[in-house]
């Protein structure tokens, strides 16, 4: 039998909005899934402040997952570049609800990771991360 454990222990920081770690058991495949900003269908950047580039970024990469056969409950590592940490902050809370509304309350191993810009220099946020199809 294959799955996903999401571990907390109970002896480290309350994981909010992040699994300490994922064990994955069982045959399955892994899925990288590359990094994911505000793009449109078009190539260009959309949404002016955090929450909205992290709305359609999010959903960049569900549709990158999706269409190599992953679903939000199989994403097991997400890594977010912010060119503002302090603003990625002060919106956890608002970002916290999209990530509920797109992804549930599953939550991969995660980590927010300060940069000085990113490919597009529009771009407030990028996601990437790993999949598992069990």
């Amino acid at each position: 039998m294959s799955g996903i454990e999401r571990i907390n222990p109970g002896h480290l920081a309350p994981a909010t909005g992040f699994s300490h770690a994922v064990r994955v058991t069982g045959p399955g495949q892994l899925i990288f899934l590359a990094g994911q900003t505000a793009l449109d269908a078009a190539g260009r950047i959309v949404g002016n402040d955090i929450t909205a580039q992290f709305e359609q970024a999010l959903a960049n990469l569900l549709a990158a997952a999706q269409a190599a056969g992953a679903g939000p409950d199989d994403l097991a590592k997400c890594t977010v570049y912010a060119v503002d940490v302090a603003d990625y902050r002060a919106h956890a809370h608002e970002l916290g609800r999209i990530w509920k509304r797109l992804v549930g309350s599953s939550y991969p191993t995660m980590a927010v990771i300060g940069v000085t810009r990113l490919w597009d220099e529009e771009a407030l946020i990028e996601l990437e991360g790993v999949a598992v199809l069990r």
